[in-house]
């Protein structure tokens, strides 16, 4: 029986874990829905007034982007801003032959009066991190924009976003991000499902009520004195853009979300630049947990709401350590539950589960009737996206959660950039793309083994205890098993 209750036990802590971040998603959405009913009144420069205009760096962080730098230096050169108060700077850490390009590029730009400077360094210390750092040092700019090389901002968008640093406190301004691909494919719509919900129920749930967000590391603009006095760039986590934003805001630097302003990118179309890019978003909140707890818990400027709200935020990469443990020990749950009938009470925690999906359902419908409308239409549409969603996320977790817990124990990988493709429909080809990783890991054999795992757990729903099945956790076992299923056949047939 001690077994059983290790199971039990470790299966009710993840599941309460979740509920508890669910709610705090409501709390979120209470938030962003009362939001709405404020009028923004911050003070903003005001543009009519030479004087009052401020000189902009714009930096952009590029590594091997062979793709994409064509179309990403054309459009930055498209902002519009008085050219005698903009300079751009190429931060190209870049070891292939896009180099050479990209300096005959900005070499054309320079022509047309362009103030762009292609900055190269001898190693990739300290990597995003260290090249923005690098190119802070002869920045003139007192703002600093910064785009990554798959953002196409709108000519307008430094006329939206500068005006607000007015207000001398405020130390950075965000911007939403948009999706240039969002319908290429099912792996697409999923990733801006997600973003969706963070760029506005998490973001404006946050910023409204003064709580901690963070800066995206792209798509937003630093003061470069907040910069500086929050301790510059650091590369000792994946993820120095949420570093640094917390350490910003330890320092009561205010930070501006504008949800309005969006900026579009693209999004990995493929499964292993996607889960490149998962893997440092997920390993790096785990750093800076580990990085930030002691410093937030023991301020005594921040009151206990902001501080709950920083914990979780900075913990919302280990919900999927609490998914997989759920859905790894939901199966040996089955049987206990059927076996071992005065243990009934014990499984009441199993309810919190069904409420949790319940929450977050009511969460990003709000956000997706934002982006798509309301209606019965797109009601029905919804209800698809959040559980196709919720099930290829579920098939992410084991990924997730080995980073994760590289994260808590302080193991240290290199910074892996996702791979651009500048693909936006189904007739362009990706599958030539030079920085697609071929070779497969174990991992996508274990997923494969999970697939067949929760298989199993299908099947035990019509086989266990002796009242002809127990259909409790079908639908989770359904999820899961489409989660795992998809994650593994798209990473064996589309060898990326």
């Amino acid at each position: 029986m001690i077994f059983e209750y290790i199971i039990i036990g470790l299966y009710s802590i993840s599941l309460l874990l979740v509920f508890m971040y669910a709610l705090a998603q409501l709390n979120l959405l209470f938030n962003y829905l009362s939001s709405k009913k404020k009028i923004d009144d911050s003070p903003k420069f005001n543009f009519n007034n030479d004087e009052e205009i401020p000189y902009i760096t714009i930096q952009l962080p590029v590594y091997n982007e062979l793709y994409v730098m064509e179309r990403l230096l054309d459009n930055i050169a498209l902002i519009k801003y008085p050219k005698d108060k903009l300079e751009i700077q190429v931060l190209d850490d870049s070891t292939d032959e896009s180099v050479e390009s990209t300096a005959l590029h900005i070499k054309k730009l320079k022509e047309t009066g362009l103030d762009i400077q292609h900055i190269r360094r001898k190693n990739r210390v300290g990597f995003k991190a260290g090249a923005l750092k690098e190119g802070l040092k002869n920045a003139k700019g007192e703002f600093i924009a910064i785009f990554d090389a798959d953002f196409l901002p709108k000519s307008c968008w430094l006329d939206k976003t500068v005006p607000y640093f007015k207000d001398p406190e405020i130390g950075v301004v965000q911007t939403k991000w948009g999706h240039i691909n969002r319908n290429y494919s099912t792996l697409t719509k999923v990733q801006a499902f997600a973003l969706d919900a963070h760029f506005s129920l998490e973001q404006v749930g946050r910023n409204s009520k003064g709580h901690f967000i963070n800066f995206n590391g792209t798509a937003g603009i630093w003061r470069k004195q907040c910069i500086i006095d929050a301790g510059n760039w650091e590369g000792d986590t994946l993820t120095e853009d949420l570093d640094l934003s917390y350490r910003a805001q330890l320092k009561k630097w205010k930070f501006k979300y504008l949800e309005d302003v969006v900026t579009p990118a693209e999004l990995p179309i493929v499964i292993s630049a996607a889960r490149s890019q998962q893997f440092r978003w997920n390993k790096g909140g785990a750093e800076n947990f580990q990085k930030m707890m002691f410093r937030i818990v023991t301020n005594k400027n921040i009151n206990f709401k902001t501080k709950i709200h920083s914990l979780l935020h900075l913990l919302n990469s280990s919900m999927f350590t609490c998914v997989f443990l759920m859905g790894v020990l939901s199966i040996p749950i089955l049987y206990i539950k059927n076996k071992y009938g005065h243990l009934e009470m014990f499984f009441w925690v199993m309810s919190f589960f069904v409420t949790s999906t319940l929450i977050f359902f009511v969460c990003y419908w709000f956000m997706y009737k934002n982006s798509f409308g309301g209606g019965i239409k797109n009601f029905i549409k919804y209800i698809g996206a959040f559980f196709t969603f919720f099930s290829i996320a579920m098939g992410f977790s084991l990924h997730n959660t080995i980073a994760v817990i590289e994260g808590h124990i302080g193991k240290k990988s290199e910074f892996v950039r996702t791979p651009k493709f500048n693909i936006k429909t189904f007739k362009d080809n990706w599958k030539n793309n030079k920085y697609i990783k071929k070779k497969l890991s174990l991992n996508v054999i274990i997923e494969g083994i999970l697939a067949l795992y929760f298989a199993f757990g299908l099947y035990s729903a019509f086989v266990v205890g002796d009242q002809g099945g127990d259909f409790g956790l079908f639908p989770f076992h359904l999820m899961l098993f489409i989660g795992f299923s998809y994650v593994f056949f798209k990473s064996i047939f589309s060898k990326a």
